[in-house]
């Protein structure tokens, strides 16, 4: 997963289980597994043709590597974030030091805590390209806290304008799927929407109509995630929070112990961790 895995900036998979360490958690995701993702950021962006002439929202920006690579191509760019507070504290090092919104220069990034209509205001041109790249279609219930994202940013947007949707690939494309599971197995007493489910095939589709977008193309990315060995790698794969559910039914001996032995079969000879996965990006447009 969570390259990234989700979660779901949009609300994390889970709730963070007591006593862990959210600061260290944020660091995690943005040194070791945000990465994961840059293909999907790179191939987006190029189709999408991100330049100078973009006004770029971030949905979920979460510690703003994708809003630094639009930036790096002469976007304009503004990150929000209702749920990762910790993750946009490390977004703000990278694109806007000791800045808030309103208090930027011109051309500079904007980042926010919160929902998209916090934004909003006379002195804001219209966006002209939205994404939302936290990978959604892996964990029970992750698309509610999108489609809240999306039915609150519609306004802020000219007609027609692409937004960008981002789901993990079929289950049997994702080497990742067989070591999610691991959450599943032990988060399963709670029965919680924090369980990790196989991705289906429409649910990026389902998302946008529910949002009242209209689908306009598609695409599959190759994102393997590799680790230098195995301690980064469930690090990684902890700072999706993918896990949280498995942790509050358990302990986090027990998830580290399972999944580190889940990881084995893609441990290589000079200890890296290897794991092919295809994720699915749809591009939908305003109407």
């Amino acid at each position: 997963m969570t390259p990234t895995l989700a979660q779901p900036h949009l609300p994390l998979a889970g709730t963070t289980p007591r006593g862990v360490d959210r600061c260290a958690r944020a660091r995690d995701w943005a040194e070791i597994q945000e990465r994961m993702l840059v293909p999907l950021y790179e191939a987006v962006y190029e189709r999408l043709e991100i330049g100078s002439g973009t006004r770029l929202l971030s949905l979920g920006c979460g510690s703003g590597l994708a809003l630094l690579m639009a930036a790096s191509r002469g976007a304009s760019v503004t990150g929000v974030d209702p749920a990762a507070p910790e993750r946009l504290a490390l977004a703000r090092e990278r694109l806007a030091p000791d800045a808030s919104w309103g208090e930027q220069p011109d051309g500079a990034a904007r980042l926010v805590e919160g929902d998209p209509a916090d934004i909003a205001g006379p002195d804001v041109p219209a966006f002209n390209t939205v994404t939302a790249f936290q990978p959604i279609g892996c964990v029970a219930g992750d698309s509610e806290g999108l489609s809240g994202l999306l039915e609150s940013t519609v306004p802020l947007a000219g007609r027609g304008i692409p937004v960008v949707l981002v789901g993990w690939g079929p289950p049997e494309r994702c080497t990742t799927s067989s070591v999610l599971k691991v959450a599943t197995k032990l988060a399963d007493p709670l029965r919680s929407t924090g369980s990790w489910r196989p991705a289906l095939r429409d649910d990026l589709e389902e998302v946008a109509q529910r949002a009242g977008l209209k689908p306009d193309g598609s695409g599959r990315v190759a994102c393997p995630f590799g680790y230098a060995d195995t301690d980064s790698a469930v690090r990684g794969l902890l700072s999706t929070g993918l896990f949280d559910a498995a942790v509050g039914a358990t302990d986090q001996v027990q998830v580290d112990k399972e999944l580190t032995e889940a990881l084995h079969p893609y441990k290589r000879r000079d200890g890296t961790i290897w794991m092919p996965n295809v994720f699915r990006y749809l591009i939908a447009r305003t109407r």
